[in-house]
Protein backbone atom coordinates (compact mmCIF):
# COMPACT_ATOMS: atom_id res chain seq x y z
CA UNK A 1 0.00 0.00 0.00
CA UNK A 2 1.41 3.28 -1.05
CA UNK A 3 1.93 6.81 1.55
CA UNK A 4 0.24 8.23 -0.81
CA UNK A 5 -2.83 5.88 -1.45
CA UNK A 6 -6.01 5.57 0.23
CA UNK A 7 -5.31 3.95 3.72
CA UNK A 8 -8.47 2.12 4.65
CA UNK A 9 -7.93 -0.78 6.44
CA UNK A 10 -4.78 0.60 7.86
CA UNK A 11 -5.89 0.69 10.81
CA UNK A 12 -7.14 -2.53 11.83
CA UNK A 13 -4.19 -4.36 10.66
CA UNK A 14 -2.34 -2.32 13.17
CA UNK A 15 -4.69 -2.10 16.61
CA UNK A 16 -3.29 0.31 19.08
CA UNK A 17 -1.72 -1.29 22.06
CA UNK A 18 -3.35 -4.44 24.18
CA UNK A 19 -4.98 -3.52 27.29
CA UNK A 20 -2.54 -6.18 29.07
CA UNK A 21 0.13 -4.56 27.87
CA UNK A 22 -0.86 -0.94 28.25
CA UNK A 23 -1.96 -2.66 32.26
CA UNK A 24 1.23 -4.20 32.59
CA UNK A 25 3.55 -1.08 31.75
CA UNK A 26 0.67 1.27 34.00
CA UNK A 27 0.15 -1.03 37.00
CA UNK A 28 0.89 -4.40 37.37
CA UNK A 29 4.62 -4.48 37.10
CA UNK A 30 5.62 -4.79 40.90
CA UNK A 31 3.55 -8.29 40.34
CA UNK A 32 5.78 -9.91 37.82
CA UNK A 33 8.54 -11.93 38.04
CA UNK A 34 11.62 -10.74 36.61
CA UNK A 35 11.12 -12.66 33.08
CA UNK A 36 7.94 -11.36 33.15
CA UNK A 37 9.39 -8.01 33.38
CA UNK A 38 11.92 -8.41 31.01
CA UNK A 39 8.90 -9.66 28.95
CA UNK A 40 6.52 -6.86 28.90
CA UNK A 41 9.65 -4.20 28.66
CA UNK A 42 10.41 -5.85 24.89
CA UNK A 43 6.59 -6.27 24.49
CA UNK A 44 5.71 -2.71 24.76
CA UNK A 45 8.99 -1.60 23.09
CA UNK A 46 7.93 -3.42 19.91
CA UNK A 47 4.54 -1.99 20.35
CA UNK A 48 6.07 1.52 20.23
CA UNK A 49 8.05 0.94 17.36
CA UNK A 50 4.69 -0.51 15.82
CA UNK A 51 2.90 2.92 16.29
CA UNK A 52 5.73 4.91 15.26
CA UNK A 53 5.59 3.34 11.98
CA UNK A 54 2.40 3.69 11.63
CA UNK A 55 2.43 7.66 12.59
CA UNK A 56 5.02 8.14 9.71
CA UNK A 57 2.36 6.17 7.35
CA UNK A 58 -0.60 8.21 8.38
CA UNK A 59 1.83 11.80 8.38
CA UNK A 60 2.84 10.66 4.95
CA UNK A 61 -0.78 10.27 3.50
CA UNK A 62 -1.40 13.61 5.52
CA UNK A 63 1.69 15.43 3.86
CA UNK A 64 0.36 13.49 0.04
CA UNK A 65 -3.29 14.27 0.29
CA UNK A 66 -3.85 17.32 2.65
CA UNK A 67 -3.55 20.85 1.44
CA UNK A 68 -3.23 24.37 3.22
CA UNK A 69 -6.51 25.19 3.86
CA UNK A 70 -7.05 21.69 5.53
CA UNK A 71 -4.17 21.80 7.89
CA UNK A 72 -4.33 25.37 8.66
CA UNK A 73 -0.85 25.10 8.97
CA UNK A 74 1.60 26.21 6.04
CA UNK A 75 2.99 22.62 6.23
CA UNK A 76 2.87 19.05 7.72
CA UNK A 77 5.63 19.95 9.48
CA UNK A 78 4.03 22.70 11.39
CA UNK A 79 0.55 21.04 11.58
CA UNK A 80 2.35 18.21 13.60
CA UNK A 81 4.03 19.89 16.02
CA UNK A 82 1.16 22.35 16.76
CA UNK A 83 -1.00 18.88 17.35
CA UNK A 84 1.09 17.31 19.27
CA UNK A 85 4.05 17.39 21.98
CA UNK A 86 7.11 16.96 19.31
CA UNK A 87 9.54 19.87 18.40
CA UNK A 88 9.07 21.09 15.06
CA UNK A 89 12.79 19.61 13.99
CA UNK A 90 11.68 16.05 15.71
CA UNK A 91 7.85 16.61 12.98
CA UNK A 92 9.72 17.35 10.13
CA UNK A 93 12.27 14.41 10.69
CA UNK A 94 8.97 12.12 10.67
CA UNK A 95 7.13 14.34 7.51
CA UNK A 96 10.35 13.92 5.59
CA UNK A 97 10.49 10.42 6.36
CA UNK A 98 7.49 9.51 5.27
CA UNK A 99 7.91 11.41 1.64
CA UNK A 100 10.76 9.61 1.23
CA UNK A 101 9.09 6.13 1.37
CA UNK A 102 6.98 6.84 -0.95
CA UNK A 103 9.43 6.68 -3.35
CA UNK A 104 10.83 3.95 -1.95
CA UNK A 105 8.76 0.91 -1.39
CA UNK A 106 11.34 -1.71 -0.51
CA UNK A 107 12.55 0.60 2.15
CA UNK A 108 9.07 1.13 3.64
CA UNK A 109 8.02 -2.59 3.62
CA UNK A 110 11.05 -3.46 5.76
CA UNK A 111 10.51 -0.23 8.10
CA UNK A 112 6.85 -0.59 8.33
CA UNK A 113 7.11 -4.39 9.05
CA UNK A 114 9.05 -3.13 12.41
CA UNK A 115 12.36 -4.47 11.25
CA UNK A 116 14.42 -1.48 11.26
CA UNK A 117 14.27 1.63 13.05
CA UNK A 118 13.44 4.90 11.67
CA UNK A 119 17.02 6.50 12.04
CA UNK A 120 18.51 3.67 9.92
CA UNK A 121 15.31 3.75 7.28
CA UNK A 122 16.25 7.64 7.08
CA UNK A 123 20.20 6.42 6.28
CA UNK A 124 19.69 3.80 3.64
CA UNK A 125 16.63 6.05 1.81
CA UNK A 126 19.62 8.76 1.66
CA UNK A 127 21.88 6.33 -0.28
CA UNK A 128 19.41 5.83 -2.66
CA UNK A 129 18.33 9.15 -3.18
CA UNK A 130 22.16 10.00 -3.51
CA UNK A 131 24.05 6.82 -4.76
CA UNK A 132 27.48 7.26 -5.54
CA UNK A 133 28.18 8.22 -9.40
CA UNK A 134 30.23 5.58 -9.89
CA UNK A 135 27.00 3.14 -9.15
CA UNK A 136 25.27 2.21 -12.06
CA UNK A 137 21.46 1.96 -11.99
CA UNK A 138 21.15 -1.89 -11.76
CA UNK A 139 23.54 -2.60 -8.89
CA UNK A 140 21.06 -0.35 -6.77
CA UNK A 141 18.81 -3.69 -6.13
CA UNK A 142 21.56 -5.58 -4.72
CA UNK A 143 22.90 -2.24 -2.92
CA UNK A 144 19.55 -1.82 -1.01
CA UNK A 145 19.55 -5.75 -0.13
CA UNK A 146 22.63 -5.40 1.26
CA UNK A 147 21.63 -2.13 3.44
CA UNK A 148 18.44 -3.35 4.07
CA UNK A 149 19.73 -6.95 5.74
CA UNK A 150 22.38 -4.67 7.79
CA UNK A 151 19.96 -3.03 9.37
CA UNK A 152 17.34 -5.74 9.90
CA UNK A 153 16.97 -7.27 13.68
CA UNK A 154 17.20 -5.63 17.43
CA UNK A 155 21.25 -6.38 17.01
CA UNK A 156 21.30 -3.79 13.77
CA UNK A 157 23.42 -0.91 15.05
CA UNK A 158 24.21 2.18 12.93
CA UNK A 159 27.57 1.68 12.62
CA UNK A 160 27.18 -1.26 10.80
CA UNK A 161 24.77 0.39 8.48
CA UNK A 162 27.61 2.50 8.05
CA UNK A 163 30.30 0.62 7.49
CA UNK A 164 28.33 -0.97 4.24
CA UNK A 165 27.54 2.37 2.88
CA UNK A 166 31.38 3.21 3.01
CA UNK A 167 32.12 -0.21 1.62
CA UNK A 168 29.84 0.88 -1.35
CA UNK A 169 30.95 3.97 -1.39
CA UNK A 170 34.39 3.00 -2.33
CA UNK A 171 33.64 0.05 -4.68
CA UNK A 172 31.67 2.53 -6.98
CA UNK A 173 34.06 5.56 -6.01
CA UNK A 174 33.75 8.49 -7.85
CA UNK A 175 35.58 12.22 -7.60
CA UNK A 176 32.55 13.47 -5.19
CA UNK A 177 33.03 12.88 -1.37
CA UNK A 178 31.23 10.77 0.67
CA UNK A 179 28.46 12.38 2.21
CA UNK A 180 30.13 11.60 5.60
CA UNK A 181 33.50 13.40 4.28
CA UNK A 182 31.65 16.12 2.47
CA UNK A 183 32.41 19.30 4.15
CA UNK A 184 29.23 21.14 2.11
CA UNK A 185 26.82 19.20 4.11
CA UNK A 186 28.16 20.52 7.39
CA UNK A 187 26.07 22.79 9.78
CA UNK A 188 26.35 24.18 12.46
CA UNK A 189 23.75 25.96 14.89
CA UNK A 190 23.89 28.18 18.07
CA UNK A 191 20.87 29.68 19.41
CA UNK A 192 19.97 31.26 22.34
CA UNK A 193 17.39 29.73 24.72
CA UNK A 194 14.84 31.47 26.41
CA UNK A 195 16.33 30.75 29.93
CA UNK A 196 19.83 32.67 28.76
CA UNK A 197 21.23 29.41 27.38
CA UNK A 198 22.66 28.39 24.52
CA UNK A 199 21.38 25.26 22.75
CA UNK A 200 24.13 23.69 20.03
CA UNK A 201 23.39 21.34 16.97
CA UNK A 202 25.77 20.70 14.06
CA UNK A 203 26.00 17.82 11.45
CA UNK A 204 29.43 17.96 10.47
CA UNK A 205 31.76 15.78 8.28
CA UNK A 206 34.09 12.87 9.86
CA UNK A 207 37.24 14.72 9.64
CA UNK A 208 35.85 17.89 11.09
CA UNK A 209 34.41 15.30 13.82
CA UNK A 210 37.53 13.37 14.16
CA UNK A 211 39.29 16.79 15.12
CA UNK A 212 36.13 17.67 17.80
CA UNK A 213 36.53 14.69 19.64
CA UNK A 214 40.02 14.43 18.98
CA UNK A 215 40.55 17.55 20.76
CA UNK A 216 37.68 16.94 23.68
CA UNK A 217 39.51 13.80 24.76
CA UNK A 218 42.18 14.92 26.89
CA UNK A 219 40.29 17.58 28.20
CA UNK A 220 37.04 15.74 29.07
CA UNK A 221 38.47 12.89 30.92
CA UNK A 222 37.81 11.29 34.34
CA UNK A 223 39.24 13.67 37.44
CA UNK A 224 39.45 11.42 40.53
CA UNK A 225 40.47 13.11 43.39
CA UNK A 226 43.75 12.70 45.13
CA UNK A 227 42.01 10.26 47.70
CA UNK A 228 41.06 8.72 45.01
CA UNK A 229 36.99 9.78 45.42
CA UNK A 230 35.81 9.28 41.37
CA UNK A 231 34.67 11.83 39.23
CA UNK A 232 30.80 12.51 39.54
CA UNK A 233 30.62 14.30 36.52
CA UNK A 234 28.58 12.33 33.31
CA UNK A 235 29.93 12.26 30.34
CA UNK A 236 27.91 14.51 29.14
CA UNK A 237 29.08 16.98 31.86
CA UNK A 238 32.48 16.49 31.46
CA UNK A 239 32.29 16.82 27.36
CA UNK A 240 31.19 20.37 28.13
CA UNK A 241 33.30 21.21 30.72
CA UNK A 242 36.21 20.03 28.17
CA UNK A 243 34.96 22.31 25.49
CA UNK A 244 34.56 24.81 27.74
CA UNK A 245 38.04 25.06 28.68
CA UNK A 246 38.61 24.39 24.67
CA UNK A 247 37.32 27.88 23.85
CA UNK A 248 38.77 29.77 27.00
CA UNK A 249 42.49 28.36 25.35
CA UNK A 250 41.61 29.30 21.83
CA UNK A 251 40.11 32.67 22.93
CA UNK A 252 43.24 32.97 25.69
CA UNK A 253 45.52 32.26 22.73
CA UNK A 254 47.76 34.60 20.21
CA UNK A 255 46.62 32.78 17.31
CA UNK A 256 42.86 34.10 17.02
CA UNK A 257 41.97 36.63 14.01
CA UNK A 258 40.74 39.89 14.67
CA UNK A 259 37.23 40.88 15.05
CA UNK A 260 36.33 45.08 15.38
CA UNK A 261 40.08 45.79 15.64
CA UNK A 262 40.78 43.27 18.78
CA UNK A 263 41.53 39.83 18.54
CA UNK A 264 37.96 37.32 19.75
CA UNK A 265 37.16 37.58 23.38
CA UNK A 266 34.41 38.23 26.05
CA UNK A 267 33.14 41.46 26.46
CA UNK A 268 31.52 42.31 29.67
CA UNK A 269 29.50 45.46 30.47
CA UNK A 270 28.63 45.96 34.10
CA UNK A 271 28.96 48.68 36.48
CA UNK A 272 31.69 48.19 39.06
CA UNK A 273 29.06 49.84 41.70
CA UNK A 274 26.96 46.56 40.88
CA UNK A 275 29.99 44.30 41.79
CA UNK A 276 30.30 45.14 45.18
CA UNK A 277 26.63 46.00 46.17
CA UNK A 278 25.98 42.09 45.16
CA UNK A 279 28.52 41.36 46.94
CA UNK A 280 26.84 42.67 50.29
CA UNK A 281 23.28 41.67 48.94
CA UNK A 282 24.46 38.16 48.60
CA UNK A 283 25.18 38.27 52.21
CA UNK A 284 22.15 39.45 53.58
CA UNK A 285 19.69 36.89 54.99
CA UNK A 286 17.03 35.47 53.11
CA UNK A 287 14.07 37.49 54.78
CA UNK A 288 15.84 40.49 54.06
CA UNK A 289 16.24 39.68 50.21
CA UNK A 290 12.80 38.60 50.04
CA UNK A 291 11.61 42.34 51.35
CA UNK A 292 14.13 43.84 49.02
CA UNK A 293 12.57 42.00 46.47
CA UNK A 294 9.19 43.54 47.37
CA UNK A 295 10.37 47.13 47.87
CA UNK A 296 13.57 47.95 45.35
CA UNK A 297 12.53 49.36 42.44
CA UNK A 298 16.64 49.37 41.08
CA UNK A 299 15.64 44.92 40.58
CA UNK A 300 13.59 45.96 37.11
CA UNK A 301 15.91 48.95 36.12
CA UNK A 302 18.57 48.95 33.63
CA UNK A 303 21.85 48.63 36.52
CA UNK A 304 21.60 45.46 38.62
CA UNK A 305 22.69 42.93 36.11
CA UNK A 306 25.89 42.84 33.56
CA UNK A 307 25.61 42.14 29.88
CA UNK A 308 27.43 40.79 27.45
CA UNK A 309 27.59 41.14 23.61
CA UNK A 310 26.19 37.91 22.24
CA UNK A 311 24.09 36.45 25.47
CA UNK A 312 22.83 39.28 26.94
CA UNK A 313 21.54 39.87 30.48
CA UNK A 314 24.31 37.91 32.77
CA UNK A 315 24.00 37.51 36.69
CA UNK A 316 26.39 39.67 38.96
CA UNK A 317 27.80 36.47 40.21
CA UNK A 318 28.82 35.13 36.47
CA UNK A 319 30.14 38.69 36.05
CA UNK A 320 32.50 38.45 39.70
CA UNK A 321 33.34 35.59 38.23
CA UNK A 322 34.76 36.65 34.81
CA UNK A 323 36.20 39.44 36.29
CA UNK A 324 38.49 37.41 38.46
CA UNK A 325 41.49 37.05 35.93
CA UNK A 326 40.24 39.49 32.33
CA UNK A 327 41.23 42.38 30.81
CA UNK A 328 39.20 45.18 31.89
CA UNK A 329 38.53 49.01 30.05
CA UNK A 330 36.81 51.32 32.68
CA UNK A 331 34.26 52.80 30.50
CA UNK A 332 32.55 56.36 32.87
CA UNK A 333 29.20 56.84 31.67
CA UNK A 334 27.14 59.98 32.66
CA UNK A 335 23.42 59.66 34.08
CA UNK A 336 22.03 58.79 30.80
CA UNK A 337 24.07 56.30 30.21
CA UNK A 338 26.45 58.00 26.99
CA UNK A 339 30.28 57.73 27.69
CA UNK A 340 32.12 60.54 28.88
CA UNK A 341 35.43 59.23 29.07
CA UNK A 342 37.78 56.11 28.47
CA UNK A 343 40.04 54.93 30.89
CA UNK A 344 43.55 52.44 30.08
CA UNK A 345 42.99 49.08 29.29
CA UNK A 346 44.66 47.13 32.33
CA UNK A 347 44.70 43.35 32.70
CA UNK A 348 43.73 42.30 36.21
CA UNK A 349 46.18 39.74 36.42
CA UNK A 350 49.70 40.12 34.35
CA UNK A 351 51.67 37.83 32.51
CA UNK A 352 54.12 37.56 35.10
CA UNK A 353 51.82 37.62 37.90
CA UNK A 354 50.10 34.54 36.26
CA UNK A 355 53.89 33.04 35.85
CA UNK A 356 54.78 33.19 39.71
CA UNK A 357 51.61 32.18 40.38
CA UNK A 358 52.05 28.80 38.54
CA UNK A 359 55.17 28.77 40.44
CA UNK A 360 53.83 29.18 43.69
CA UNK A 361 50.48 27.09 43.19
CA UNK A 362 51.74 24.63 39.98
CA UNK A 363 48.26 23.89 38.61
CA UNK A 364 44.80 24.11 40.48
CA UNK A 365 45.36 24.87 43.88
CA UNK A 366 41.94 23.45 45.34
CA UNK A 367 42.63 20.40 47.67
CA UNK A 368 42.60 17.43 45.39
CA UNK A 369 42.61 18.76 42.56
CA UNK A 370 45.83 19.70 40.70
CA UNK A 371 45.13 20.60 37.01
CA UNK A 372 47.58 21.71 35.15
CA UNK A 373 48.37 25.43 34.95
CA UNK A 374 46.73 25.89 31.40
CA UNK A 375 43.42 24.52 32.65
CA UNK A 376 43.52 27.27 35.42
CA UNK A 377 42.33 30.86 35.93
CA UNK A 378 43.92 33.68 38.47
CA UNK A 379 41.50 34.25 41.40
CA UNK A 380 41.06 37.46 43.69
CA UNK A 381 40.66 36.08 47.08
CA UNK A 382 38.88 39.66 47.70
CA UNK A 383 37.44 40.22 44.69
CA UNK A 384 39.18 44.01 43.16
CA UNK A 385 35.87 45.39 42.91
CA UNK A 386 36.15 45.28 46.90
CA UNK A 387 39.24 47.11 47.13
CA UNK A 388 41.30 43.49 46.68
CA UNK A 389 44.72 44.24 44.95
CA UNK A 390 46.29 42.21 42.02
CA UNK A 391 49.13 40.77 44.03
CA UNK A 392 50.06 37.63 45.16
CA UNK A 393 49.27 37.28 48.43
CA UNK A 394 45.31 37.87 47.23
CA UNK A 395 45.66 35.90 44.05
CA UNK A 396 45.53 32.36 44.01
CA UNK A 397 45.52 29.65 41.04
CA UNK A 398 42.39 27.48 39.98
CA UNK A 399 40.74 25.53 37.37
CA UNK A 400 37.41 26.37 36.11
CA UNK A 401 35.44 23.93 38.00
CA UNK A 402 36.85 25.19 41.14
CA UNK A 403 36.75 28.72 39.95
CA UNK A 404 33.00 28.52 39.41
CA UNK A 405 32.85 26.38 42.63
CA UNK A 406 34.44 29.37 44.89
CA UNK A 407 32.37 31.93 43.32
CA UNK A 408 28.93 29.58 43.82
CA UNK A 409 29.34 28.27 47.26
CA UNK A 410 30.41 29.02 51.08
CA UNK A 411 34.35 27.79 50.52
CA UNK A 412 36.59 30.58 51.43
CA UNK A 413 40.31 31.06 50.78
CA UNK A 414 42.83 33.18 53.69
CA UNK A 415 46.48 33.29 52.81
CA UNK A 416 48.75 31.32 55.38
CA UNK A 417 51.85 33.33 57.33
CA UNK A 418 53.53 30.82 54.90
CA UNK A 419 52.01 32.75 52.27
CA UNK A 420 50.85 29.64 50.68
CA UNK A 421 47.03 29.33 50.55
CA UNK A 422 44.48 27.43 52.33
CA UNK A 423 41.16 26.68 51.88
CA UNK A 424 38.23 26.61 54.38
CA UNK A 425 35.36 24.03 53.37
CA UNK A 426 31.62 25.05 53.99
CA UNK A 427 30.06 24.07 57.74
CA UNK A 428 28.24 21.01 56.16
CA UNK A 429 31.55 20.05 55.10
CA UNK A 430 33.26 20.41 58.14
CA UNK A 431 31.49 22.09 61.08
CA UNK A 432 34.93 23.42 62.65
CA UNK A 433 35.86 24.69 59.38
CA UNK A 434 39.41 23.33 59.23
CA UNK A 435 41.82 25.57 56.81
CA UNK A 436 43.13 22.55 54.15
CA UNK A 437 46.26 23.21 52.66
CA UNK A 438 46.42 24.09 48.87
CA UNK A 439 46.98 20.80 46.64
CA UNK A 440 50.41 21.02 45.51
CA UNK A 441 51.95 23.13 48.77
CA UNK A 442 54.99 21.26 50.21
CA UNK A 443 54.50 19.60 53.55
CA UNK A 444 57.02 19.27 56.44
CA UNK A 445 59.13 16.11 56.83
CA UNK A 446 58.66 13.84 59.70
CA UNK A 447 61.41 14.37 61.84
Amino acid sequence: MGIGEDIQGALPDDTLASDEILATAVGDAWRLAEAELLASVVAVSEEIQRLEALRVRLVGAVDHRCKVDVLGFPNTKMWLASKTLLEVGAAGRIVMLGRGLRSQPEIADAYFDTTMSAEHAALIMKFCERPPKGMPLEAMDDCRNALLYAASGPTANTDAVRAVIARLERAFESDDPPPAEDTELNEFHASRTLNGRIAVKGDLDAVTGEMLLSALSGLSTPRPAQDGTTDNRTPGQRRADGFTELLRRYLNSAIAGEEGGERPHISLHINVKDLTDHANHAGASAEDQRSACATDASLFAVDGVAWTEWMGPLSLRAARLLSCDSIYTPIVLDDNGAPLDLGTTTRTVTKRQRKALVARDRGCAFPGCGAPPSWCEGHHIVHWSKGGPSDMDNLVLLCGFHHRLLHHSDWEIEMGADRHPAFIPPRQVDSERTPIPAHHQARPRAA
